[in-house]
Formats: structure tokens, sequence, C-alpha cells
């Protein structure tokens, strides 16, 4: 892969936790101890980085280079998995952010790898919209206190949920029953129930008198940009 190609997707990396509102561009300036301006040229595809200023961005960041690889070249080449032969396949779990914000989990964002039965993975439908189904599909969360916050009592602080990063669909899996989602907000993942109000989304709580949520749909986005995944198991507190 050439170096503009890398620079490119480190870009599209820096502006996708800008516009999450994870970051800004003074504040990469003075992680890097770049002017500004030479960060704001960047952003805006006025000027490249030398390799050692790539190289403190990925530091600053905490990002690799494995990071700005395409994950379908990846997943083709190598595998962060170890093999599994029986009747059990190897799910990783990882930290909410990178789970809403990584498509392919490296190895050093694994927190803990966890098995589920190949069979009950292989029952479960997808639904990709977009370029979803390059994502790494089935990806494992442990759900902190303010994440639990208003899904008393189906959810509660420490349990580990599997998402299906494939179903970002926004229509029941089952008829008649309301889907819960993994949501990217503030770059990580809020878990909710979720509709559609115009170009707005309604995260709603499972606890009655929790208040609602409202994320407005950014100009050139879907309402599927900002599903993370289904949740398709609750697991327990550890």
């Amino acid at each position: 892969m050439r170096f503009k190609v890398l620079q490119d997707n480190l870009r599209k990396i820096l502006l996708g936790r800008i516009e999450a509102g994870v970051l800004t561009g003074l504040r990469l300036a003075r992680q890097t101890g770049f002017r500004q301006a030479h960060i704001s040229n960047f952003l805006n595809k006025k000027r490249g980085l030398s390799l050692e200023g790539m190289d403190k961005v990925l530091s600053v960041q905490h990002l690799s280079v494995l990071d700005l690889l395409d994950p379908t070249e990846i997943n083709k080449r190598a595998s962060i998995l170890p093999p599994s032969a029986d009747e059990f396949e190897n799910v990783v779990l990882a930290d909410a952010a990178t789970a809403a914000t990584q498509p392919l989990i490296t190895a050093q964002r694994v927190k803990e790898i966890l098995k589920f039965r190949k069979s009950f993975l292989r029952r479960l439908r997808a639904a990709p919209v977009g370029g979803r189904s390059a994502w790494q599909r089935f990806v494992l969360i442990r759900l902190d206190a303010k994440a639990a916050a208003g899904m008393h009592p189906r959810l509660a602080p420490g349990v580990v949920l599997l998402l299906d990063r494939h179903y970002n669909a926004l229509r029941p899996y089952r008829k008649g029953e309301l889907n819960l989602y993994a949501v990217l907000k503030n770059g990580t993942c809020a878990v909710r129930y979720v509709e559609v109000a115009g170009n707005h989304l309604v995260l709603r709580p499972h606890h009655e008198h929790s208040a609602l949520e409202v994320l407005p749909v950014e100009e050139g986005k879907s309402p599927s940009d900002y599903i993370v995944g289904r949740v398709c198991h609750i697991g327990t507190e550890a």
C-alpha cells in the first residue's frame, strides 16, 4: 500500500474523531507539538506529513499502521484470533469506543477472547447497510455504569453484550419486538432502543422514568451510519 494511501486513511480517521467530538485540530496540534496551521493543512489535503510527523500523530492518537490498512486486506492476509477447530468460535472483547469506530479489532485492542457456539452465530441473520460487510462482524463489549444508566432492569453494569456489527439496519429482527442497538454517540457506544424521527435518531431507554436522547443525523449520512450493531446476546456480570 502506498504511503499516500496511508496518509489519506489517517486523515479520514482524524476527521471522523473530530466529527464525533472527541478531537479538535487545536488539541492534535498541542499533542504533537505541531503548529495548528500545519495540522489544518494536512486535514484539508493541502500538504502531507513526513514519516516522522505521521509516526508522532499515530503515537499521540494511540493508533498503529494496522489501523490505516484496509480491513478486508488484513483479513485476507492474517487473523488476530487463534484458529478454532471445534464447535466454538472465538469472539474478541474490546472497549466500547473501539467497537464503535474500528472496522477491524487489532490485537493490541483486544481485552479478552470469549467463545460462542458456531451454530448459534451462524443462525444470526445479518442486515448490513453501506460498507458494513467489510467490518469484523461479532464484537463483545462490557457495559459500564454510565452506559447502563436508563436500561435497568434489562441491563446492569458489568454485563457483556455481543454485538452483530453486520446488523445496522433499522428494522425489527423479530416481528413485534424492538431491537436493542449499540449506537455511536460521542465516539463510543450508547445502548438503547432506536427510532427515527425526521433527520434525528431517538434513543429510547428501557426504564420509563429515564429521559429520551435525540441525535441529529448529519447531512450526507444515514441513520444506519450511527448504528454500531444489534445486541444479539446479553451475558452475565463479571
